[in-house]
């Protein structure tokens, strides 16, 4: 189903960018360490690559599937990892004791 040629196979393409987006966001509110983006992120694909072979009853062995996934997961752990660099960068406040009206 995964091909340039075919507007499905378009539409299904784009639906796994916007997957990785989407998940980019979800590393972000709920790994919030930029360290560790990349690992939860092949293992989510590692995770649905197992999926497909065990519903498939075989590997896949499409060259569009593996450049989609290959594509999104880079995209999925680049994002998400500067989301949450940008979270961890933020300054932290100095003047965080309570203020006194004397």
């Amino acid at each position: 189903i995964l091909g340039f040629s075919t507007p499905p196979g378009r539409l299904s393409m784009m639906a796994f960018i916007l997957n990785a987006l989407t998940c980019a966001l979800g590393l972000l509110y709920f790994i919030r360490r930029g360290k560790q983006c990349l690992d939860f992120t092949v293992t989510v694909h590692f995770f649905h690559l197992l999926g497909c072979w065990v519903y498939n009853s075989r590997f896949p062995s499409a060259l569009t599937w593996w450049l989609v996934h290959i594509v999104c997961t880079a995209l999925m752990a680049a994002i998400g990892e500067y989301l949450c660099m940008r979270i961890e960068l933020r300054e932290i406040p100095l003047n965080s004791a309570p203020k006194s009206n004397v």
